[in-house]
């Protein structure tokens, strides 16, 4: 799809404050002097000539200031008095007014002189301008001062030869095959009315960032071959009470001049938050632009052929009226990939750059289990950016496997240098986790762990990867893997009978673990089958909030220190009867600071004595 540029244009209120600054200086320069009376200063010989002359219409005595007009009240002139006892008089005998003379224009005057006249030729320029703007936008209205409804600000992209098409969107089949029923019945809709069907009017992708929603609503209009409006939420939202509301008639006018075409609006939960009681009355602006989107969509004609797509990974947070049938009738679930998802996702983008032949991408997708998308293509990037860094002209399986952990826990930080005591710590507590991992039966087998620092802040890791994608766990997988968070710091209390700062992360996620055992999945003899918390968010993390009395709650606390600590004394049991192998492990990690899992398991099933010891 290619996108159509608009030219760039600045709001009207930008020419009318030039326009201001203008008039404002020219009334201060050039102006004074025009709207202003000449006034000529003159000799008292001058001005006793003409009283005797009878050439002098009103007169204006002030002080020592004469003030004086001719016979016409043509010229105004001025003089300073001299000791003239008779002046009075022949004045009087010449014929001369006295009265008050104004030097300056009148009010009406000076403001159309000085105001209006030199705006006149600025507004009309305004007034064409607009006109044209408006044009440039397709007839969208507008305001004073660019505050009225203005252009959507949506981008159009037309149908091209190199347009996104379903092909370049890997791991999501359902949701491309409910996308495509949309698809057909843009390209054959008499197929459909002859059943007496309609088309969908619109459709709700929903799914965690970075799955592919705004990849496939393009593929959607490449498809089908039509003309595709995208916007973002935030768009809508502006400072002034009507101008989102505008910009949405605006949008759907345009796609009703164009239809058949594909309205996308990325996060609509911006504007399609619910209607709870906390907005202003009726003015403001987000009700506003959301009461006019929920009629736009109810108001459209559906036979056109215009379809609304919106993605969002907060729909729990969406207005309940957006999602009645009528509006977006289809929620589709734009999901995290299965393994065969990633590995097809890393093969299209593989496409991009150039890989050594023996790449492999199954284990690959294994050890990025729970990536998305965008992670997937982002480890491909970090792969060809290594090869580079090594000087080669292909990217390999290492070089894959690399990026995989640098996505997950960041560059290697070789900067860091550690002690040798705190490299023992280290090595001792990394092998806890594994050893406690390896010797327990419902665990994820260990692939690598290492001691080198990296930037995410993590002095080492271990990593242990599935052999498949599982979407169940049992309560035992569960303990077991509270078990392994703890392996870590049972291994440096059961060495060097301390402990150190290094666990915190193990502890928050075994806590974690064990509160939602007990609050969420219902694995506590005390509460049973009661949720004691509820989710939200699910797609963003998950925001948990207690639903029980503060006396549950502290009994909960209770519960969950409970387990942890069980299974705290469970790590503790397997590595003091396996403290010889323990010892054995640490020492091969710190001398090589990374061990891959078959090395792992070589040296566990080993009977030899230890290589060396740290």
């Amino acid at each position: 799809m290619q996108e159509i540029k608009q030219p760039s244009k600045k709001p009207l209120i930008f020419y009318y404050i030039v326009t201001l600054l203008i008039v404002m200086v020219l009334n201060m320069t050039l102006f004074p002097t025009v709207l202003q009376q000449r006034v000529q200063d003159v000799t008292y010989d001058q001005f006793m000539s003409m009283t005797y002359d009878k050439n002098v219409g009103q007169v204006e005595i002030e002080g020592d200031e004469i003030t004086f007009t001719d016979k016409d009240n043509q010229n105004i002139y001025r003089t300073t008095k001299t000791d003239d006892p008779d002046l009075t008089q022949r004045l009087y005998d010449s014929g001369a007014v006295f009265q008050e003379i104004d030097t300056q224009p009148g009010m009406l005057t000076s403001l159309l002189v000085g105001w209006v006249l030199p705006l006149l030729p600025f507004l009309l320029i305004g007034y064409f301008l607009n006109r044209r703007m408006k044009k440039a936008m397709g007839g969208a209205d507008g305001m004073m001062f660019g505050m009225g409804g203005g252009g959507s600000g949506a981008k159009m992209y037309v149908p091209s030869s190199t347009g996104i098409r379903f092909a370049d969107v890997a791991g999501e089949d359902e949701a491309k095959e409910l996308l495509g029923e949309i698809v057909d019945f843009l390209h054959d809709p008499d197929k459909y009315r002859a059943i007496g069907a309609t088309l969908p009017k619109g459709a709700l992708l929903v799914g965690p960032p970075g799955t592919g929603k705004t990849l496939l609503a393009k593929a959607v209009a490449g498809e089908a071959n039509v003309p595709f409006f995208s916007i973002a939420g935030s768009e809508f939202v502006e400072m002034f009470v009507g101008r989102g509301a505008a910009k949405v008639r605006d949008l759907f006018k345009q796609a009703n001049e164009k239809a058949p075409c594909i309205i996308f609006i990325d996060e609509i939960d911006t504007i399609g938050k619910k209607r709870d009681g906390q907005f202003s009355g009726g003015n403001d602006e987000r009700e506003q632009t959301l009461n006019q989107l929920l009629t736009e969509m109810d108001g459209f004609d559906g036979s056109k052929g215009v379809v609304v797509l919106a993605a969002t990974n907060r729909p729990d947070s969406l207005d309940p009226a957006l999602l009645r049938p009528g509006r977006f009738d289809r929620r589709i679930p734009v999901e995290l990939p299965d393994l065969q998802g990633r590995i097809d996702i890393l093969k299209v983008h593989a496409k991009k750059i150039r890989l050594a032949e023996d790449v492999d991408f199954e284990p690959i997708a294994k050890t990025a289990a729970g990536a998305s998308g965008a992670e997937l293509a982002n480890i491909v990037n970090e792969a060809a950016l290594r090869a580079v860094r090594a000087g080669r002209q292909y990217a390999t399986q290492e070089d894959l496997q690399e990026s995989v952990e640098v996505v997950i826990a960041g560059y290697q930080k070789k900067s860091r240098v550690l002690s040798d005591q705190e490299k023992r710590i280290v090595a001792y507590h990394e092998v806890g986790h594994a050893l406690v991992a390896a010797l327990q039966s419902h665990s994820a087998p260990v692939q690598k762990i290492t001691i080198i620092p990296r930037t995410s802040g993590a002095l080492g890791y271990t990593l242990q990867v599935d052999d498949g994608d599982h979407f169940l766990m049992s309560k035992e997988e569960l303990l077991n893997k509270i078990a392994t968070y703890t392996g870590g710091r049972a291994a440096e209390e059961l060495v060097f009978h301390s402990v150190t700062t290094g666990a915190s992360n193990d502890i928050e996620q075994a806590t974690k673990l064990a509160r939602a055992m007990i609050s969420q999945y219902g694995m506590s003899d005390e509460f049973g089958f009661v949720a004691l918390q509820t989710v939200t968010n699910q797609y963003l993390g998950g925001d948990a909030s207690l639903a029980c009395s503060p006396e549950t709650q502290a009994l909960m606390d209770k519960k969950v220190t409970e387990l942890v600590e069980e299974q705290h004394r469970k790590a503790l049991t397997i590595l003091k009867e396996h403290e010889g192998k323990l010892h054995q492990l640490a020492g091969y990690l710190y001398q090589h600071e990374t061990i891959t899992g078959k090395e792992f398991m070589d040296i566990l099933e080993r009977q030899e004595p230890p290589e060396a010891e740290a």
